[in-house]
């Protein structure tokens, strides 16, 4: 350690994964709001394919890179990064996150989100509601299946998410069936 108490080599770390999730960011939020361009898209393609070969051996040989390690932004930052990752590596790392959680070195918001996008990954239904789909021009988008919808806003007030209306419970997707005879014929 230096004499701040702050090792450069974390301190490092956290700049790259915080400067990584901003680059992910600013990626997505160029992307038009209606129609994205597949140029649009190659860039945010691009960017997730540079943060899988740099993260990827990081949460390999050290782990998930926890609150303790690279600070609260740079957990959060993390979990940005492992959310916007291609699936196999999202499964991989679920684990690795949640024992950071258990351990109360990650924050269970992040947790949920990153469970969910597994579990849709996988055609399983979502425990926490927040995951969407939009097809076409649709506004909003309807829910992925949920686990237990009736009880989607007790798992989510267990994490200090926010209740979802009824209405978004009510309207979501009942199957992984209902969304592929939805999207058959159509692009998703």
């Amino acid at each position: 350690m230096n004499r701040a108490g702050v090792d450069p080599e974390l301190a490092a770390l956290r700049g790259e994964l915080i400067e990584r999730a901003a680059a992910d960011q600013r990626a997505r939020a160029e992307l038009d709001p209606v129609a994205p361009t597949p140029e649009q898209w190659a860039t945010v393609h691009g960017v997730d394919e540079d943060n899988v070969r740099w993260f990827a051996p990081i949460v390999a040989v050290h782990g998930w890179p926890g609150r303790r390690t690279v600070g609260v932004d740079g957990a959060h930052a993390a979990w940005v990064l492992a959310q916007h990752a291609p699936a196999p590596y999202r499964a991989c790392w679920l684990p690795k996150l949640r024992a950071a959680v258990a351990n109360r070195d990650a924050a269970p918001r992040d947790l949920a989100y990153l469970a969910d996008r597994v579990a849709t990954d996988q055609q399983r239904p979502q425990h926490y509601g927040t995951q969407w789909l939009r097809l076409g021009t649709e506004a909003a988008g309807r829910l992925y299946p949920l686990h237990r919808p009736a009880e989607v806003n007790l798992a989510r007030a267990d994490i200090g998410l926010d209740p979802l209306p009824d209405s978004a419970i009510e309207a979501a997707y009942s199957s992984f069936a209902e969304i592929t005879a939805a999207t058959r014929g159509g692009s998703r």
